[in-house]
């Protein structure tokens, strides 16, 4: 289904992209995370955000910790090999791995991130 705007041009693509969001503490972490997913074509974009503070209950106490997160663009296809290849290198023992539906977009952004995380197979 295509939505159109005077002059503008987004398709509705059902949620078949999504972007996925993760926490690390340390920037170097969020940068190999980032280009592992990139490299691998697990992503077309990875976007590092922070430093962030986050407040959290963890193991019974309050717990206050910079953070940077990592802002994953894909596919919904791709979702399980990101998560598998995110809990492989991410350091934390409990992950956050949440996932967001990409309702709507513009139609050369999503070819582009069609193209980024096509498969070579």
């Amino acid at each position: 289904m295509l939505f159109s705007q005077a002059r503008g041009s987004y398709t509705h693509v059902m949620s078949e992209y999504i972007e996925l969001v993760t926490t690390v503490e340390h920037r170097q972490d969020a940068q190999r995370l980032a280009r592992t997913l990139v490299e691998k074509r697990l992503a077309a974009c990875v976007q590092l955000v922070g430093p962030i503070e986050s407040i959290y209950r963890w193991q019974g106490k309050i717990e206050t910790t910079e953070e940077w997160q990592c802002r994953v663009k894909t596919r919904r296809d791709r979702y399980e090999a990101v998560e598998q290849a995110i809990r492989q290198i991410h350091p934390y023992q409990v992950p956050e791995i949440l996932v967001f539906p990409i309702e709507a977009g513009g139609a050369d952004y999503l070819a582009w991130l069609d193209d980024a995380v096509r498969s070579d197979e």
